[in-house]
């Protein structure tokens, strides 16, 4: 290719790939539904997107680099201290007795459904294992299961694409080998795999502690420092032994998620910046390679396949894993109705095929096809029909808003118990003790740990925070709050207004909306408080009592909506209003 074809086609890759990704999200869709036909379609009409072509014998490589950058992205988020008892129990078996059921059934039936030969069978069935966090976390954001679910299938998307990738070299070395290898010869490749992915992922870990902890890095600095160790620690391990660097990968960010000390809240957003792009660049390039003439014949066989893995396959996993648990049943159905193949699948397919093609394995040329129909097939499948059987079973995290409330002062309290008695499930946090113990003595519900580390950021959107409202006596700690968990945090984050425009280090050079009217900034709720003011709740079936100032709506399905400088939300019937009295007049009839 010539350098202006590499130009053009390296420009078209990153535009497929980010604009896929836009659109799905002005759609509310799982982006894979839209990278993956935006690829394939690219690679159908041009062969400027065509990675083989592009990067030659480098593709295969950096593709397994990638992937090991966004398992470490995915392992920052698992806390080990979440999973006990009977999820982690579930968590296990599904990974382990789940990946062999899956491997057994996808190989057995592969041969007479498919039509292919047993080498590039069970080949197909070692790369049918994965799940992927890059996918179930998506579609997990639309469904809104309850904490439990989302942490099962989280945790099991995200440790089954490591040991799923060193099975699929196992298998491969095997395949190669003419299944000459014993069961003992193998279990010990697959020991020794395992042995120098946590090696490396131990040492990888330990020098990022190192650097994160001792030396003064930013976030843009300690970015490019956790890329550079991930990438490093994954290529030598890889280079020791094939798909060792998943392993480390997933090791690293695991143990940097759980060492105490180390707060990466901060980079994230950065880092997921990244691995966003590196998704869309992945699957674009992937499914390129993939070509219409390699479809025709195995779309069909494929699609009964995947009717099989996801009618019997999956449910029975699922009940295998669940049982003598206390999961309930439709938590269990829901589970077997949640195993969509993603981008380690398309990886390992395209490294693995490739080279059994080269080596003149029998069938080796439809097990990316194959693969490629599968990912589509169960994305959609999945993607389409999670919400309305999470709904028919009941599994969903319930619409009413959890917001919360950070500050411990007396009208801050004063207002966690309004919004409790509104039919909200409070959560508050606060730094002096006394305002911890006086939301003790409310009855409200006290977030443990620090501020920044466990009350908000990750630990907020495992508790199901859905709106966080900034209520310190410190201006600047709000406005850096905010900012910090706009990017961690779904749904709203508010704060009060200061004295003035000007007031502060931080706060005049922050954005976003501050809460409640105007002129009704934090010394003025204090002052009014201390006055006599009191904060109340008022059902609307009229007007509002005169004098009486609004500050939150919450709604009849239980959302809240605040009152900010940009307006106030129009009451409706059914409507409970949050009102702050005036300083000496009685509070209105509930």
């Amino acid at each position: 290719m010539t350098s202006t074809q590499v130009t053009v086609g390296l420009g078209l890759i990153m535009a497929l790939a980010v604009g896929s990704q836009l659109l799905a999200s002005l759609l509310r869709v799982p982006a894979i539904l839209l990278l993956l036909p935006a690829g394939f379609t690219a690679g159908a009409l041009t062969d400027d997107v065509n990675p083989e072509k592009l990067l030659g014998a480098a593709f295969s490589p950096l593709v397994s680099l990638a992937v090991a950058v966004i398992l470490y992205d995915a392992g920052l988020g698992l806390d080990l201290r979440r999973l006990k008892g009977h999820t982690r129990r579930v968590v296990v078996r599904l990974i382990g007795l789940g990946a062999l059921v899956t491997w057994a059934s996808a190989a057995l039936l592969a041969v007479p459904v498919i039509g292919i030969p047993l080498g590039a069978a069970v080949m197909l069935g070692a790369i049918l294992v994965v799940s992927g966090p890059t996918v179930v976390g998506p579609l997990l954001g639309f469904v809104r299961p309850s904490e439990r679910l989302q942490r099962i299938l989280v945790w099991e998307g995200t440790l089954i694409d490591p040991l799923g990738g060193i099975l699929g070299a196992l298998v491969f070395h095997g395949v190669l080998a003419g299944e000459q290898q014993g069961l003992a010869t193998q279990l010990g490749r697959f020991l020794g795999s395992a042995a120098v992915g946590l090696a490396g992922g131990a040492a990888g870990a330990a020098l990022l502690r190192w650097l994160l902890g001792r030396l003064d890095l930013g976030e843009v600095l300690g970015t490019t420092v956790q890329l550079a160790t991930v990438v490093s620690v994954a290529a030598a391990c890889d280079a020791f032994r094939d798909d060792t660097g998943l392993i480390a990968a997933v090791v690293m960010g695991m143990a940097l998620a759980n060492l105490p000390g180390l707060n990466l809240s901060a980079r994230r957003p950065f880092f997921e910046t990244l691995v966003s792009l590196t998704i869309g660049l992945l699957f674009i390039t992937i499914s390129a390679t993939v070509t219409p003439h390699s479809l025709r014949h195995l779309v069909l066989p494929t699609l009964g396949l995947v009717a099989v893995l996801v009618l019997l396959v999956r449910p029975l996993v699922a009940l295998l894993s669940t049982a003598r648990t206390e999961i309930p049943y439709p938590e269990r159905w829901f589970i077997g109705w949640m195993a969509p193949r993603g981008i380690v699948a398309a990886a390992t397919a395209s490294t693995f095929s490739a080279a059994l093609v080269e080596a003149g394995v029998d069938g080796a040329q439809d097990i990316l096809p194959a693969t490629f129909v599968v990912i589509v097939a169960t994305v959609m499948v999945y993607g389409l029909t999670a919400l309305p059987v999470a709904r028919f079973l009941g599994v969903r995290r319930p619409a009413r808003s959890r917001p919360l409330l950070v500050g411990g002062d007396p009208w801050v309290v004063d207002l966690g118990r309004a919004l409790r008695s509104a039919g909200l499930d409070v959560l508050m946090w606060a730094g002096l003790d006394r305002e911890r113990r006086s939301i003790t003595e409310a009855g409200l519900a006290l977030a443990p740990g620090e501020l920044l580390a466990a009350a908000t950021g990750a630990g907020a959107e495992l508790e199901g925070i859905t709106d966080v409202l900034l209520l310190t006596g410190e201006d600047d700690f709000n406005a850096l709050a905010a900012m910090t968990l706009k990017e961690t945090v779904e749904g709203p984050v508010h704060r009060l207004e200061p004295p003035t425009s000007s007031h502060g280090v931080v706060a005049p050079y922050t954005d976003g909306e501050a809460l409640f009217g105007p002129g009704l900034n934090r010394p003025e709720l204090a002052r009014r408080y201390a006055a006599g003011a009191r904060i109340v709740t008022h059902r609307v079936d009229g007007a509002i009592p005169a004098g009486h100032d609004v500050l939150f709506l919450v709604r009849p399905d239980g959302r809240l909506a605040a009152v900010t400088g940009a307006g106030a939300p129009t009451p409706g019937g059914g409507d409970v209003a949050v009102l702050l009295t005036p300083p000496a007049g009685p509070a209105p009839a509930p």
